[in-house]
């Protein structure tokens, strides 16, 4: 190979390199700036009961349409898929930020979020692709720690671009981002050519769609929307059981299969995705009541309450990226099953929080779990490129992606259940008496009281949270019943921790069955010649 070639591979390397990390932050910045957008939204085109289906209608169609986008970068190529997946996202956030209504807003995050679900787990397939598994490991972390950084920055983005501008470029600002990663992977990424009629399993689509989705809705309405016995949750859990079981007749009787059922049969496959299912059960749901703890017992304003996520995507940054040295010392497993047991040792330092829990502990609990975090997540995906022949990489790739999307949702919707069960049983022994014992003339409030206890809980806790709310509270009701919230909301966030200690306690377990995953010395290849020569990049002074 001559001096000239090489360069140039490295050249072109780099370019698909820099595409790939510029589309993963852009796309990752996606969702923590418009949170931090939806109070102008809301201000400014109404719709405040629906707001939530801002967030929903992107979760819904970016995780049904993962396992799709892996089974179709198998099948017409990497490049094919991903840039269509960019310009569906460009596309949808155009729509976004010219959007009058909230319907129309609802319904362009929906196609923003198929093209964000094509995008997520297609840089990990490309970098399984071109590098070896060795290298793969230290540039997993890497993007994994991209991923990380746009959970700090995001808020703080979304916050200088709605105070300096509008709402709407919270959404502008990905069509340049997005046009310059389109560009980039479109020149760095090679074509497959695709030989012979493609065949696309049209059923197991839209079986797969139709099931996650109603799940999804299920999971993410019950119990807040809607009681979990109503015929409407009930009614959403009946489909989702009847389009899955025949997602599954259909898998089994498909030429191309979207998600191949013989994947399951794998142990390597059904050990990782489940350990990936379990600790995003654990950790999403833990993530979703640290703010409960930090603005309502430790005293803190909302956005100083978000900062204290800091050092928890820090320390994950961190193990993400060292993460990717060590275990090709340690190996796969001891790395995973380490990991899990940091996590835990999180998890328990997090349950022992009580009133007296200081700024200080309570980061450094969270930076337990980072440590923990950073180590696991990348080597799942790792782990599952290693156990497969290059022609399912992109399947097997998003299912890791699929699964953990899943077991975030699956957490949020259980230990938030946990959480009413537990807050609802302790408010009735210790606040009900108290509330009871108020004067005549504070029987109004006491009984308004008495129903969020029944009906919701976390609203009651969400009080704590608002100065406002509290501010409409007389004094002397307040002196009363705050402790009694406070003291409960401890015990209950202590009793939720235990319980997703037991998830990840699970995910441990699994570890043990998981066999010796070795990595590969050698480069994978995309068939017919897709992707690009990194070996220039890898080891730049080798290849000269």
């Amino acid at each position: 190979m001559s001096e000239q070639t090489t360069q140039n591979r490295q050249k072109n390397s780099w370019v698909l390199i820099t595409g790939l990390l510029v589309a993963m932050l852009f796309a990752a910045l996606d969702n923590t700036i418009v949170g931090t957008a939806m109070p102008r939204i809301v201000g400014e085109l109404g719709g405040l009961a629906v707001m939530t289906w801002l967030t929903t209608a992107y979760m819904l169609t970016s995780t049904a349409v993962v396992p799709i986008a892996g089974k179709l970068a198998d099948m017409i190529g990497r490049k094919t898929v991903y840039v269509t997946g960019l310009v569906i996202f460009i596309a949808g956030s155009a729509l976004c930020g010219m959007a009058d209504t909230m319907t129309q807003l609802i319904v362009y995050r929906g196609i923003q979020g198929i093209g964000g679900g094509v995008m997520m787990p297609m840089a990990m397939i490309i970098i399984g692709d071109i590098f070896t598994g060795e290298q793969r490991a230290k540039w997993q972390g890497v993007f994994g720690a991209v991923f990380g950084l746009s959970s700090i920055v995001g808020p703080q983005v979304g916050g200088w671009i709605v105070d300096s501008f509008n709402w709407r470029w919270v959404f502008y600002i990905n069509l340049p981002v997005g046009i310059l990663a389109t560009v980039l992977i479109f020149l760095g990424l090679k074509n497959r050519r695709v030989d012979g009629p493609i065949k696309l399993d049209i059923a197991g689509m839209f079986t797969m769609i139709a099931g996650v989705v109603s799940l999804l809705l299920a999971l993410t309405f019950g119990g807040k929307e809607y009681p979990w016995l109503s015929w409407q949750i009930i009614g959403l859990f009946a489909l989702a059981a009847v389009f899955l079981a025949a997602f599954v007749r259909v898998e089994s009787r498909a030429s191309e299969p979207i998600l191949p059922l013989h994947l399951f049969r794998n142990k390597a496959f059904a050990v990782l995705n489940g350990i990936g299912f379990l600790m995003s059960i654990g950790m999403f749901g833990a993530i979703m009541f640290v703010p409960f703890f930090m603005q309502g017992i430790i005293g803190m304003s909302p956005s100083e309450s978000g900062t204290m996520m800091l050092p928890l995507m820090l320390s994950m940054m961190v193990t993400s990226i060292l993460g990717g040295r060590f275990v090709r010392k340690v190996g796969i497993r001891k790395q995973i099953m380490f990991g899990m047991v940091l996590m835990g040792i999180g998890f328990v330092l997090l349950s022992m929080m009580n009133l007296d829990t200081t700024q200080f502990v309570a980061a450094a609990n969270l930076v337990v779990l980072g440590l923990g975090m950073g180590l696991v997540m990348p080597v799942i995906t790792l782990a599952l490129q290693e156990s497969f022949p290059k022609s399912e990489l992109g399947v097997v790739t998003s299912s890791s992606q699929f699964f953990r999307q899943i077991g975030g949702t699956f957490g949020m919707t259980i230990l938030g259940a946990v959480m009413n069960a537990r807050s609802a049983n302790l408010l009735n022994e210790q606040l009900v008496p108290k509330l009871e014992a108020l004067p005549a003339q504070a029987h109004g409030i006491a009984q308004q009281l008495e129903g969020m206890i029944a009906q919701s809980p976390q609203g009651l806790y969400s009080m704590l949270l608002s100065p406002e709310a509290m501010a409409k509270i007389p004094a002397p009701i307040q002196q009363t019943i705050v402790p009694t919230l406070q003291s409960t909301l401890v015990e209950t966030l202590s009793h939720v921790y235990l319980y997703g200690l037991g998830f990840i306690a699970f995910g441990i377990v699994l570890t043990f069955f998981l066999g010796t995953i070795k990595l590969s010395a050698a480069k994978g290849k995309a068939e017919q010649g897709e992707g690009t020569d990194i070996k220039a990049v890898a080891n730049p002074v080798n290849a000269k």
